[in-house]
């Protein structure tokens, strides 16, 4: 898949979930329940144990899934991290020797942004996505709609403390994704292997994804994704 149709397929699922869980067992659970509620996308932190091998595992079992890498500091770590396979690279902050080298192998590059300027930086660097983290916290969706006025072309990630209830309004200010964590991957749902629910949390994403762009979704619709 070229960098471009990765581009679409994340716009086009609009939602980025992140696992971020205790053992290796519990992430596979997590991803594999994810990818079959039709959320073909997940970012990998690097704090889950046996990261790395997770992904190559899931690159190489699942190959609908674009797995990635998140909590990226450094280009050591991104080398790893794409060489078993990672099909972009994400960070809570801008290291511009992270987005460089993610675009010279091929692969897409979400730097973490806040401030305007952030912004700027990551956008001049060449950056495929741009994550605002953490949005909720300095103004939810109305800061995504006050930064889209400066930057319209900017494909912004809204991340940090985006729930069901905000989902929608994150989409409808204008960013392209949403990057959601436990609020989808409930840590209980995990541990008790409870793939219902986590189904069901994607399911109700999805549906506010949709609602947030101006489209109605039926609940039947919504797990024709899948």
């Amino acid at each position: 898949m070229t960098r471009e149709a990765l581009r679409e397929q994340i716009v086009d699922t609009g939602i980025i979930p992140s696992i971020r869980t205790a053992s290796a067992a519990d992430a596979r659970f997590a991803a594999e329940t994810l990818a079959s509620a039709g959320i073909r996308i997940v970012e990998m932190t690097m704090t889950v144990p046996d990261a790395l091998e997770i992904i190559a595992d899931l690159s190489r079992t699942v190959p609908d899934l674009i797995v990635g890498a998140g909590t990226v500091f450094d280009v050591p770590t991104a080398r790893r991290a794409i060489e078993a396979g990672a099909r972009f690279v994400t960070s809570p902050g801008l290291d511009p020797k992270i987005v460089t080298f993610a675009l010279s192998e091929g692969v897409l590059a979400i730097p973490g942004a806040l401030t305007p300027t952030e912004v700027t930086a990551a956008w001049q660097s060449g950056a495929d996505f741009i994550k605002i983290f953490p949005c909720a916290q300095v103004g939810g969706a109305a800061y995504i709609h006050a930064l889209k006025g400066p930057f319209p072309g900017v494909q912004f990630v809204a991340a940090g403390g985006v729930n069901q209830q905000t989902a929608a309004e994150f989409i409808h200010a204008g960013a392209a994704a949403i990057g959601v964590g436990a609020e989808l991957v409930p840590k209980k749902a995990v541990q008790e292997r409870d793939a219902h629910w986590i189904t069901e949390l994607a399911r109700r994403f999805l549906v506010s994804i949709h609602e947030g762009r101006g489209r109605t979704v039926s609940r039947g619709e919504a797990f024709d994704r899948r």
